[in-house]
């Protein structure tokens, strides 16, 4: 099939390529280290990424603990993105969430980040806050989102 892509957990293996999305999708992207750390020694990340091909597209981070998650991270290639592939990556993620005990979830996002907040909303997160001056890069506040999950 055409569009077939796979959902799997994130390797060390991943790493280069996670890069690239990073420096792609973000003004501050988190370094190698950040992800080498999230993989391999933070108890509480679970990370996903979205491939087709052999290539690595997509990725998407969750901390875990107790009841909560918390999204950290969702990016998709420029060039990938419209396709609906980070929707279908997110709703891995909160099924994933909710397979593992989480019964509320929540994530920041950029003010100006539209279509982030509507993928969100189709999830039934919904704005409970704002984080004044959030993004180191430019200044710019996030929406606090959350959903209970139960």
């Amino acid at each position: 099939m055409a569009d077939a892509y796979e959902i799997r957990p994130m390797a060390m293996e991943d790493i280069d390529q996670i890069m690239a999305i990073e420096h792609a999708s973000f003004p501050v992207p988190w370094t190698r280290e950040t992800f080498m750390s999230e993989i391999d020694q933070n108890p509480y990340a679970h990370y996903f990424v979205i491939e087709k091909d052999d290539v690595v597209f997509g990725y998407c981070g969750v901390w875990l603990i107790i009841d909560e998650a918390h999204i950290t991270n969702v990016a998709i290639l420029p060039e990938y993105r419209g396709s609906a592939y980070g929707e279908k990556l997110f709703g891995h993620v909160f099924d994933y969430a909710i397979s593992h005990g989480a019964v509320q979830m929540s994530l920041e996002v950029r003010v100006s980040n539209v279509a982030a907040q509507r993928l969100y909303r189709k999830f039934g997160l919904v704005p409970g806050g704002i984080r004044k001056n959030y993004y180191t890069d430019d200044g710019e506040d996030a929406v606090v989102m959350w959903v209970g999950l139960s």
